[in-house]
């Protein structure tokens, strides 16, 4: 407890008694009495040989109970174990190499390290580092494949997360890091450690090949990704035709059904090789396990296909089309479960390309606007 408010009152003997009050506040000072902890208490690390000078080993982490004044910032030193200079130790506790070590000359170095607080007199305590060499990587990190879809409003792309790179490495303790060639990093960026790729805002409509690779320090090997941007055009929202799929996720539909759904599709709607399907968002039916998929079909002339004739198509073709994945519902005129009798059903759909949802798996990445329905009985 650091400290604590009284309210003292005096009162006399008098008759009426009077008396009166004074509040008292008291200070509980900290004393340097808790020495630095750190966790674990012990510590293992590897590091791989002919790794360069300076390679990060092992961060440590420590903490003290008492008030900050005589806690941090502590200071580091190594005691034993050190007596050839291989380690070097920051301020912020984080162990690098000094040397390029070799599994053949020692593959074992056991640290005792002091941690130092700033209280006074100041408080100690000393951890042990396991530090082994292992030889470097042999195996060359394998990478899948990456295709990403991006569908946006015209020059309205936002920006942000478009997929994520799966990458694997059969060495044990190799860190992969991914790479971006820098004259592409005025429009995209790939995270180094994890490799999620990241696009910049005003994405121009077009495909986009990008030079990534992956490396385990010894092995740099290339990833082929490609990105795919489709801008919108207002004319779609008014010709789109609602699919409703039964007990299937976002991430299940992209990486499993989508290439396929698609060109089965195509096949049932499309009347000429020529025209265009448009997948312009998926989103999953709130409190359900449901999906809606939204789509139109753009003739080879310019125009779109009315809405009713594509949903006579699909009448035809559904049968086809559940061998692929299983359809719950046509939505006609997006009025589902709104029951206007001898009046009209008005839809309108609207857009909101600054809300983006990504659908990412393993070799197929979608990134759609989210979507609002609104309907209502008109006379």
């Amino acid at each position: 407890i650091s400290g604590y408010s009284l309210v003292i009152q005096a009162r006399d003997s008098g008759t009426p008694p009077l008396s009166s009050s004074v509040t008292v506040n008291v200070d509980i000072s900290d004393v340097n009495d808790n020495s630095p902890v750190f966790t674990p208490a012990n510590y293992t690390a590897v590091i791989q040989e002919n790794k360069p000078v300076g390679t990060s080993i092992l961060q440590l982490v420590v903490a003290d109970k008492d008030s900050f004044h005589n806690g941090p910032p502590f200071t580091f030193t190594i005691l034993t174990g050190n007596e050839e200079e291989e380690f070097t130790l920051d301020p912020n506790g984080v162990l690098r190499s000094a040397v390029i070590f070799k599994h053949m000359v020692a593959t074992e170095y056991v640290l005792c390290v002091q941690a130092k607080d700033s209280g006074k007199p100041q408080q100690v305590s000393h951890t042990y580092i396991q530090v082994r060499v292992i030889e470097e990587s042999i195996h060359k990190p394998t990478a899948i494949p990456l295709e990403i879809f991006i569908v946006t409003m015209e020059d309205d792309f936002p920006g942000g997360v478009i997929g994520k790179i799966h990458a694997t490495d059969q060495d044990v303790y190799d860190v992969l890091t991914y790479t971006l060639k820098s004259e592409q990093r005025s429009l995209f960026k790939v995270n180094s450690h994890d490799g999620k790729i990241i696009a910049l805002g005003g994405l121009d409509n077009g495909k986009y090949v990008l030079n990534v690779s992956v490396s385990d320090g010894r092995f740099q090997v290339p990833i082929d990704v490609v990105v795919h941007v489709e801008q919108l055009l207002q004319e779609m929202l008014q010709n789109t035709v609602t699919i409703r799929f039964e007990n299937v996720s976002p991430e299940d539909f992209v990486g499993l059904h989508m290439h396929g759904f698609r060109r089965t599709l195509r096949n049932a709607v499309l009347s000429q090789k020529q025209d265009s399907l448009h997948i312009i968002s998926i989103q999953p039916v709130a409190g359900s396990n449901q999906l809606d998929m939204l789509f139109a079909v753009q003739m080879h002339s310019g125009g779109f296909y009315k809405p009713a004739y594509l949903i006579q198509k699909l009448t035809n073709a559904r049968r086809h089309l559940e061998n692929v994945i299983r359809i719950s519902a046509v939505l006609e005129k997006n009025c589902s479960g709104l029951d206007c009798q001898e009046q009209h059903c008005e839809q309108s759909l609207s857009i909101d390309s600054h809300s983006l949802m990504t659908y990412s798996t393993a070799r197929i990445s979608f990134v759609c606007p989210r979507f609002y329905r609104n309907v209502r009985c008109m006379c």
